[in-house]
């Protein structure tokens, strides 16, 4: 036999504002004849009241182009070591890869990029993008490794870089 729930939501009208919520549990379907249903089970009522709190919205810190030059370096140095790894997969291309991967990191930390939060994954689908329209070895592969690094190591080194500023 199936156990059927049903909710029922009353607005009771109380300062501040309340929504009681009572769930039925029944042990027969509503298609039986009412000789033939069973009492439910339970039944929960519990009130909660409504908070008039406002919220308020978080801002972001705008971009700190200091902070995007310094990243920009390590994430080409880094991003190059990675690569290295797969060096026939990019074959005389490699330096040409790096050089779009950071340049779109770069206007991306510059631009959009202020603090944790804020990485999206535009850059790197852009990095893709471009390095399939340049006709550059290893696109997929240098986009996804520049994902990975920023997921690993952005956040972490902006908060590191605003520690050092207080």
């Amino acid at each position: 036999m199936a156990v059927f729930t049903s909710f029922l939501v009353h607005y009771v009208p109380l300062s501040p504002p309340a929504i009681t919520l009572t769930s039925t549990a029944l042990c027969s379907p509503p298609s039986l004849s009412p000789s033939l249903r069973v009492k439910p089970i339970s039944i929960n009522t519990f009130t909660t009241t409504a908070s008039l709190t406002h919220t308020h919205k978080y801002v972001y810190p705008h971009p700190c182009p200091h902070f995007a030059e310094s990243e920009t370096q390590k994430f080409k140095a880094e991003l190059l070591d990675k690569l290295l790894e797969n060096n026939d997969e990019f074959g005389d291309d490699l330096d040409a890869v790096i050089d779009v991967c950071a340049q779109i990191f770069r206007e991306f930390l510059h631009k959009e990029y202020g603090g944790p939060g804020t990485l999206l994954v535009e850059p790197f689908t852009d990095m893709l993008v471009a390095l399939k329209k340049k006709k550059l070895s290893g696109a997929p592969l240098a986009a996804r490794a520049s994902l990975l690094w920023a997921q690993n190591y952005v956040d972490k080194d902006w908060e590191v870089w605003n520690s050092k500023l207080k």
